[in-house]
């Protein structure tokens, strides 16, 4: 039986108001300062209260900027590492589950030992084979002398093939696939090989409908991920038009011998940070339900 404790509620809805309140109050501070004009941004005191430059400063930002390819950009690549994690993860997750080949588990954990090496640790062989994904072949030519491998020559810099297929390997995203496979029934893996479902016929039919809370939530998790990339797009873009929104902020930032142009700023981080914020809000049913169903 629950005890009611209004109380204890009301003291629990406060902390958690001032929470919210405590998370809220940059962004808010970043929409006040991204509607401020160049005068009003320099006043001491500034003032809590927003402005109605708001629209003007966007199109200063995509003016001067070209925030709007950045954001594109940063679409793209973010659904790419999404996309690429997902398919990549599911069927490895799958087949280290339902097929029994030798070495399965070493396979398994092998793809799991790779979370102890992160982009940031392998960002030089990452780069250099990104740089020339023919490198292999020229190897291989050389030993064989065969000049038209050793002169193959792929470069993926200022891609976006460059900027997603590095990064489309997950490991947690395996393992998150993997427990939730293991807690289907094998029944029901033996129903479908009585009716004579094929192993992707039972893949696509079966599971990835039983999956489809977690795919929803690990997509936000992941695109979340790749938007906010910030090392790789910066390493492996030398084209301002291939930029990323989170690289772009850069060249808004204020220089020490120029006008100070906050407002700008705070326009473009709080453009960058819409994208994000609509997708978590629009699919927050789904995330809640795939992150209770894989704690189950």
């Amino acid at each position: 039986m629950n005890e009611r404790t209004p109380i204890l509620d009301a003291v629990c809805h406060l902390i958690l108001l001032a929470g919210a309140l405590l998370v809220c109050l940059p962004i808010y501070f970043v929409i006040v300062t991204g509607s401020m004009s160049q005068q009003e941004i320099m006043r001491v005191p500034i003032s809590w209260l927003p402005s109605n430059q708001f629209f003007a400063n966007v199109r200063t930002v995509f003016a001067n900027a070209d925030f709007g390819r950045l954001l594109l950009n940063s679409f793209i690549v973010a659904v790419g590492i999404a996309v690429g994690k997902l398919s990549v993860s599911v069927i490895a997750a799958f087949a280290v589950t339902y097929f029994r080949f030798p070495f399965r588990i070493a396979a398994f954990w092998l793809v799991f030992m790779s979370l102890m090496l992160p982009i940031e640790v392998r960002i030089v062989p990452t780069y250099e084979s990104a740089a020339n994904v023919a490198l292999p072949l020229n190897l291989v030519g050389q030993w064989l002398g065969i000049t038209a491998l050793v002169d193959l020559d792929w470069n993926m810099v200022n891609t976006y093939p460059g900027l997603i297929l590095p990064l489309i390997a997950s490991a947690t995203a395996t393992f998150l696939f993997r427990q939730f496979f293991l807690t289907v029934p094998d029944e029901l893996c033996e129903a479908a090989r009585i009716d004579g479902a094929t192993p992707m016929q039972f893949f696509r039919l079966i599971l990835l409908p039983l999956s489809r809370s977690n795919f929803v939530a690990l997509a936000i998790i992941l695109f979340l991920l790749g938007w906010n990339q910030y090392l790789w797009p910066l390493l492996l873009t030398t084209d301002q038009s291939m930029a990323t929104a989170v690289i772009g902020l850069k060249k808004l930032m204020p220089q020490s011998d120029s006008l100070p142009t906050w407002h700008l700023l705070m326009n473009a981080a709080f453009l960058t940070m819409l994208p994000p914020i609509i997708v978590i809000l629009a699919l927050q049913r789904w995330f809640v339900k795939g992150l209770v169903d894989s704690g189950k």
